[in-house]
């Protein structure tokens, strides 16, 4: 089957090309984000592949129709990007990857957790200066403290078995319980719980209307003074005007993040060579106690390999069977 990649980076070719070694598959990659202003660069690919920051609106939907496309192949887990009800309407099906190694996302909070907890960035540059001191430096025991989780898909279980490894009392909240997590001693409570309790917060659930801008300013003051805030999930589960606020007064004590609201203009492109327009990502590079990372959780030779081998699998699928494995509806 003839696919076009969108957003495709050198290891989205080696990856995929890795997992179609018998040429079941004709690939076309192309470096370019899928929106309204490329769609002419479709030709006769019945399958678009496209990623997270990729625009798969209606407008988009309606030209993919005209050029023949009958199947939108995400190679992530999130879906927020596409209009699904628009592809509903073209006849167009919508396939993705639900899980992949939940493990790098959910170890990639963790890096971050332990890393702003510990300075380790700090450390590092101040040692490559000949600068052996530890003024500044000093962090807190992860052991006892109450770690809030929202979110207990695959990547937030993962995360929850590793605080819960450090000696952590683990909250967490999700529309299911997990009761293997709650045998294992997970509490299931509110989400003002886990804001009014919690030293530590990490999100893992999808972005949706009803969790658009759950960190805000008002959930953000119900938060203890000093907390930390980890976002390995999606951007706009963060309102960043709100955090930035809370940050330049100290009630935040440090910030990680993977995912950015706004990153769909910036990250996996290079702009050091530039001047970055975005004001408030620019503020929040300024802070000692954030951490930023260009959506890089997902990046593990395991997860690759599974992205591109589900990936494949779901059109193979479509293509040969007539089935849909991982649909989204």
């Amino acid at each position: 089957m003839d696919i076009l990649f969108f957003s495709a980076q050198p290891y989205d070719i080696y990856y995929f090309n890795q997992s179609n070694q018998s040429g079941e598959h004709r690939f076309r990659f192309l470096e370019a984000q899928l929106n309204e202003d490329n769609t002419a660069l479709v030709k006769e690919e019945p399958v678009v592949c496209v990623f997270v920051n990729d625009k798969v609106n209606a407008a988009v939907i309606d030209i993919l129709q005209k050029k023949g496309v009958r199947l939108i192949a995400l190679r992530c887990a999130g879906f927020n990007n596409v209009d699904l009800k628009a592809a509903a309407a073209a006849g167009i099906k919508v396939v993705r990857v639900p899980a992949y190694s939940p493990h790098a996302v959910a170890e990639h909070a963790v890096a971050l957790l332990l890393a702003l907890n510990r300075k380790i960035y700090k450390s590092y540059n101040r040692v490559r200066d000949g600068n052996f001191t530890l003024n500044g430096l000093e962090g807190f025991d992860l052991y006892g403290k109450t770690v809030g989780v929202i979110g207990t898909g695959n990547i937030g279980a993962v995360f929850c078995r590793i605080m819960l490894g450090f000696g952590c009392k683990v909250y967490a909240h999700d529309i299911y319980e997990n009761e293997e997590l709650m045998e294992m001693g997970v509490k299931y409570v509110s989400l003002d719980t886990i804001f009014a309790q919690s030293e530590v917060i990490s999100l893992h659930c999808p972005l949706m209307e009803s969790t658009w801008h759950m960190i805000n300013e008002q959930s953000i003051a119900t938060m203890k003074k000093g907390v930390v805030l980890i976002n390995t999930s999606r951007g706009g589960l963060i309102d960043t005007a709100a955090v930035v606020a809370a940050l330049k007064v100290g009630h935040i004590g440090a910030l990680g993040i993977d995912v950015y609201e706004q990153e769909e203009h910036l990250f996996f492109q290079n702009f050091s060579g530039s001047i970055i327009q975005d004001d408030v990502l620019s503020r929040l590079t300024t802070f000692p106690n954030v951490l930023v990372t260009a959506h890089q959780g997902f990046f593990t030779k395991e997860a690759l390999t599974q992205i591109a081998e589900v990936t494949l699998n779901n059109i193979r699928s479509f293509e040969k069977e007539g089935i849909l494995l991982n649909e989204v509806k």
